[in-house]
């Protein structure tokens, strides 16, 4: 059973810093590996949007609002995936979740809230 565990969520003020972390427990597929491994966030009323991921063999992709400002990076030999989060915004407010795709099936971690106060 594969599961997703984050941490690095938390309270800071705008224009600060804050790294989530995501760790993969359980054993992912041999034959799929992973395809791609990432961040979504969900701000209240809102769809849940992408923030960062990390796909095989290319460079990783980014949304719109956040690029400039955070970082994703992937250590492979821990399958563990991180988000340095800069210059943080109000708007950055919301639930971050760990996504994971291995071949057809996909893993979300339960969720990390990050709130940035003005």
């Amino acid at each position: 059973q594969v599961q997703l565990v984050e941490s690095g969520g938390g309270l800071v003020q705008a224009g600060g810093s804050l790294r989530l972390s995501c760790a993969v427990s359980g054993s992912i597929s041999r034959i799929f590996g992973i395809n791609s491994m990432g961040w979504y966030r969900q701000a209240p009323g809102k769809q849940r949007e992408l923030v960062a991921v990390i796909i095989r063999g290319g460079n990783p992709n980014y949304g719109d609002s956040v690029k400039g400002r955070f970082t994703i990076s992937r250590d492979n030999a821990q399958n563990t995936v991180y988000l340095q989060m800069n210059n943080l915004k109000p708007e950055d407010t919301a639930v971050y979740y760990c996504y994971l795709l291995s071949g057809p099936y996909e893993y979300w971690g339960q969720g990390t809230q990050v709130t940035v106060s003005s």
